[in-house]
């Protein structure tokens, strides 16, 4: 969007109000989703997997 941002934007604050803010929504929802995930899955690198092993044994 151009240097006015959403609050000027009347079409924009109509659809918020008729339809929710979809776009916040959806980046709470990834947000949340990306949390999860870390939790689940583990990201680290082989190397720190195998450093961390090592010291456990």
């Amino acid at each position: 969007m151009s240097a006015m941002g959403w609050s000027d934007a009347p079409i924009y604050e109509r659809l918020i109000r008729e339809r929710g803010d979809v776009a916040a929504d959806a980046r709470k929802t990834a947000e949340a989703t990306w949390r999860e995930v870390g939790r689940i899955m583990d990201f680290r690198l082989p190397h720190a997997i195998a450093a961390q092993d090592s010291r456990l044994r």
